[in-house]
């Protein structure tokens, strides 16, 4: 699969690409950015909420990004829709990460799923699935 990468201003792009989650019955399309530094999927939890999940009962985790602040997260079993096809993955959901614009996908929930090409140059993402 192939997806442009995401232009948010003049000469910034993001590898940001659309997946659907889905908890139980709900699905909520989102965008991620594609992050080989990032261990997990992290989500914001008003995503979470909307798929009618408690997700302060969750299994807690910490993170800390860039900024160097610890935060707590809280994983959940949840399915991703790339493309076409599901995936079942363990996903956190932190607070106040609706700031971004969209989630995080990483090593874990897609770089163990796909093998992963990016190319700047031709403003292009490549998820090939592993055999």
């Amino acid at each position: 699969m192939k997806f442009k990468y995401k232009k948010y201003g003049p000469g910034i792009l993001r590898p940001v690409i659309p997946i659907e989650i889905t908890y139980k019955d709900r699905s909520v399309p989102y965008e991620v950015l594609v992050d080989s530094g990032a261990d997990f999927c992290i989500f914001d939890a008003e995503i979470g909420e909307l798929l009618g999940i408690d997700v302060r009962n969750g299994e807690p985790q910490r993170v800390g990004g860039i900024t160097g602040v610890i935060e707590t997260y809280y994983v959940h079993p949840i399915t991703i829709k790339v493309g076409s096809r599901p995936y079942s993955v363990g996903a956190g959901f932190l607070p106040n990460i609706a700031r971004l614009g969209y989630g995080v996908v990483g090593q874990k929930g897609i770089f163990d799923i796909f093998v992963v090409k990016f190319d700047l140059l031709k403003e292009e993402i490549e998820l090939k699935e592993r055999k």
